[in-house]
């Protein structure tokens, strides 16, 4: 045999063997001989986002327009919602993402986003309140979207805190004012930074653009709804809804133009194509993208002792794919790592990691919705 064809043969042997490795790991994951399931809080409308207290209760927001207390000490469930300035439910529309003040033992502050207007004059507000280990008090609106618009589809409404005491927020693209996506005129289609009182930022990307609204960090998204902060690459993630196909994950950048509706790996409902292009100067294209579409609906950085293998890794739960998928990024790129927890045939709506056990919370999109934690076998 001459040393071409060894070569090649060894070659082929090589990726053979990798391939059944790859395959018996994942077979091995989903039979659950990796992680167990437990029921931790069922019945719930449409949950949403969870965040854990201290005390190791929980808030769970409901997209119905309920905010839960659930005591772990008695498993008591109780209804928190604080008086919201046009709380508005309909569709997509409803109670969003919460999330705890970076410095919440000092400053027990819960940040909440919500749909709020009518069908007419609608957009995305942000609030927050003061938590008494009881209830939430001294409601504060910090932000709404502009323009109000007509419809219930496409409101972003995920939120991440940043290293500098800041925080940025999603905003959807209102599903049928696409084109709006690419202006920097209105907050359709963008993300924003405000600080945590929500006040705007003096090194906001476009703050001394005339044109420009202050608060807008970047632009031409679809409908972000995944966000979190990854600590050692000191990036923040997004995952993003394409329309048929085009799903994405990117490393968010300040003052970045993400495409949208020019750059699209989908087509639309109708399967028409939204753009023929994949590349425009300018334009940031998917670090990671998925056709045909997912529907990734959350993301966290996982960290954690419960699942080491994991460590740093993307976690991005799926509504139409009924999983999680597991990604592995560096400072240039992003891959696919594993498809988690197919066994359960849900639509995953959330994902959180405990910040102390590294326990992982999925939040299962449901009229009669449920809380799972996943632990090690």
């Amino acid at each position: 045999m001459n040393v071409t064809w060894q070569r090649l043969l060894m070659t082929l042997a090589a990726a053979i063997s990798f391939s059944s490795a790859a395959v018996q790991s994942h077979t091995e994951e989903q039979d659950g001989k990796l992680w167990q399931y437990e029921v931790m809080v069922e019945q719930i409308e449409f949950p949403w986002a969870i965040a854990i207290l201290p005390n190791d209760d929980y808030l769970i927001s409901s997209r119905s327009g309920a905010l839960w207390h659930y005591q772990t000490t008695d498993e008591q469930m109780t209804n928190v919602l604080p008086e919201l300035e046009n709380l508005w439910v309909d569709g997509q529309a409803g109670l969003f993402d919460l999330a705890l003040h970076p410095h919440f033992d000092s400053q027990p502050y819960v940040y909440l986003t919500y749909a709020c207007g009518d069908l007419r004059h609608n957009n995305t507000c942000l609030a927050r309140a003061r938590w008494t280990g009881r209830e939430l008090v001294e409601t504060e609106l910090l932000f709404q979207a502009y323009p109000e618009k007509r419809g219930s589809a496409h409101y972003g409404g995920r939120i991440a805190f940043l290293p500098d005491d800041t925080l940025v927020l999603t905003l959807g693209d209102g599903f049928d004012y696409r084109e709006r996506a690419q202006s920097l005129s209105d907050h359709l289609g963008t993300t924003i930074r405000l600080t945590l009182d929500g006040d705007i930022p003096s090194d906001n990307p476009f703050v001394a653009n005339p044109k420009a609204l202050p608060e807008i960090y970047s632009y031409g998204h679809r409908n972000v709804q995944g966000i979190a902060w990854h600590p050692q690459l000191q990036a923040l993630f997004i995952s993003e809804h394409g329309p048929r196909g085009g799903d994405e994950v990117n490393r968010l950048r300040a003052g970045g133009n993400f495409g949208w509706p020019l750059l699209t790996g989908g087509v639309d409902y109708t399967g028409a194509k939204v753009t023929p292009y994949r590349d425009l100067p300018g334009l940031i294209q998917a670090d990671f993208e998925w056709t045909p579409s997912i529907a990734p609906s959350g993301l966290a950085i996982y960290s954690g002792a419960e699942f080491p293998q994991w460590q740093d890794h993307l976690l991005v739960p799926a509504l139409a794919g009924k999983h999680v998928a597991l990604l592995r990024a560096d400072a240039d790129a992003v891959e696919s790592v594993a498809t988690l927890f197919t066994d359960l045939d849900a639509r995953i709506r959330a994902i959180q990691v405990h910040p102390r056990t590294g326990h992982i919370y999925l939040l299962i999109d449901a009229p009669d919705g449920k809380i799972i934690k996943v632990t090690r076998q």
